[in-house]
């Protein structure tokens, strides 16, 4: 088996940092610490922890798609409590969010980083947005505001409900929230699951 480049070591490792402390939370030396490697060979790889963070952020929004994607052939409300078990997985590993970590500290952030954050959160309100309107055609979901407006609403309730149950260190408080969330879209829905994989 052939293992990983240190590239992905350094961002799995440079992962759980940002997640479990904030972007500005960890040095380049935590990261070389942990892998036992040398700072400058750190620097080999990503030159800058701006590059780094970039990188990360790449990185966590293709996965976090790719996941969703299992789904793509399902009814909405399926799609939705799988969008909702990523956010329970990522608790679950008592983690928080990458993006909405990075969120916070988006005036620290380098101009590429804040750019890419943002376009992790516009292409959660698309991909939300139009299994909404799915759900509206199947007459599987019901909601009074339009699919744009409610995928943010989706967005900010998952994601403060993330910061909210890590404060009391309470993950079945998050899936209460989010199977609230999502019966109140659509009858049937159950809890939460980690089903991310």
């Amino acid at each position: 088996m052939t293992p990983r480049p240190t590239s992905s070591h350094i961002l799995d490792v440079a992962e759980r940092l940002v997640q479990s402390r904030g972007f500005n939370g960890f040095s380049y030396a935590d990261i070389a610490a942990t892998l036992s490697i040398s700072k400058p060979a750190l620097h080999y790889h990503f030159p800058s922890k701006a590059e780094l963070g970039l990188a990360l952020v790449q990185r966590y929004e293709q996965r976090f798609f790719e996941a969703l994607s299992a789904v793509d052939d399902r009814d909405a409300p399926a799609r939705l409590e799988r969008y909702a078990s990523l956010y329970a997985g990522v608790l679950r590993e008592e983690r928080m969010c990458l993006c909405g970590m990075l969120a916070a500290e988006y005036t620290t952030l380098s101009e590429p980083m804040r750019q890419s954050v943002v376009h992790f959160f516009e292409r959660n309100k698309e991909w939300l947005s139009e299994v909404l309107t799915q759900g509206q055609r199947e007459r599987t979901l019901t909601f009074a505001e339009s699919p744009r407006e409610k995928a943010h609403m989706i967005i900010s309730c998952l994601e403060g409900s993330m910061l909210v149950a890590r404060l009391y260190g309470d993950l079945d408080m998050f899936q209460t929230t989010a199977a609230t969330l999502l019966a109140g879209l659509s009858a049937g829905v159950g809890e939460i699951t980690n089903t991310a994989g």
